[in-house]
């Protein structure tokens, strides 16, 4: 049988898919809460070593993915390794100031706006900044599938 605790982790682990796509909400974090308390509540016995390890991999590559997916799509879509590092900085900071959508403004427009002093090409530039874009919103995908595929991997080991 569960205990209480066990049902406030999952409880954590369905919040953390939420919390990817839901602004100030970080979704990765919250479902790694849910299965460090499950597994803390078990004396580290359920889920195993491996288990939580490989939960532990897919939670921080969400977290990873959250913040630097827009600036690693501008810098294949052509940006500069600067423009890249700097539009990476203003999206983590945005994040904080406007949430997920922070994230997104910020680094378009930082993308944008040094890819256009650098090189005067409004239209490369804007291509720039669209490769940027659609990082960002890929990555926000790409966190619920990975956050979705924590919560499941958890019921399957804890629960069945």
């Amino acid at each position: 049988m569960v205990e209480p605790l066990g049902w406030l982790a999952l409880a954590l682990l369905v919040l953390g898919v939420v919390g990817s796509v839901a602004p100030l909400l970080p979704g990765a974090l919250t479902s790694l809460a849910g299965v460090y308390l499950y597994w803390w509540s078990t004396d580290y016995g359920e889920p195993g070593l491996l288990a939580v390890a490989g939960l532990t991999l897919v939670g921080l590559t969400a977290m990873i993915l959250d913040y630097f997916a827009g600036p690693i799509a501008a810098r294949y879509g052509g940006a500069s390794t600067a423009t890249t590092l700097v539009a990476a900085t203003v999206g983590f900071l945005a994040f904080f100031v406007a949430g997920p959508p922070g994230i997104l403004l910020g680094v378009a427009g930082t993308v944008f706006a040094l890819e256009f002093y650098r090189n005067q090409d409004a239209n490369a530039s804007f291509r720039t900044a669209l490769f940027a874009t659609a990082g960002v919103l890929a990555s926000a995908a790409v966190q619920v599938v990975l956050t979705l595929l924590m919560l499941v991997a958890f019921v399957l080991v804890v629960f069945l």
